[in-house]
């Protein structure tokens, strides 16, 4: 089992891991749209909070030698059913070619009061 550690992803706000690899398999801890560089939450617009949340998983899927072509599961949390066409465009920008399985779950409330958070599972390189 190997932890990924990366500044390129807002650091865990609870007694986590940013990603966990372990038998040839990532797994990565849902991301919301913090800025890693600010530490300020992106909000106000779910399309912009969308792509903090995808470039933060890029931050560790990079960190651990992956990319978005190797992720075969993830799951999307909206606090809002009526984001998730947005929510679901500015995600396919990442999914050009190969599109992970999905989940969408509504939730009642989020870490931070945000919108929108996402995890991933990706296959690791070797």
């Amino acid at each position: 089992m190997k932890i990924i550690a990366t500044d390129q992803a807002p650091a865990a706000i609870g007694p986590y891991s940013q990603a966990v690899q372990a038998g040839g398999m990532l797994f990565c801890s849902g991301q919301i749209p913090l800025d890693p560089a600010t530490g300020e939450l992106v909000s106000g617009d779910i399309g912009l909070e969308t792509r903090r949340v995808m470039e933060n998983l890029r931050g560790v899927l990079t960190a651990a030698g992956c990319g978005f072509d190797q992720v075969v599961r993830t799951t999307i949390y909206l606090v809002d059913m009526a984001d998730f066409p947005v929510v679901n465009e500015v995600y396919g920008d990442y999914f050009p070619a190969a599109k992970p399985a999905r989940a969408t779950v509504a939730v009642a409330a989020l870490p931070k009061g945000v919108r929108v958070e996402i995890d991933a599972v990706a296959v690791a390189k070797n």
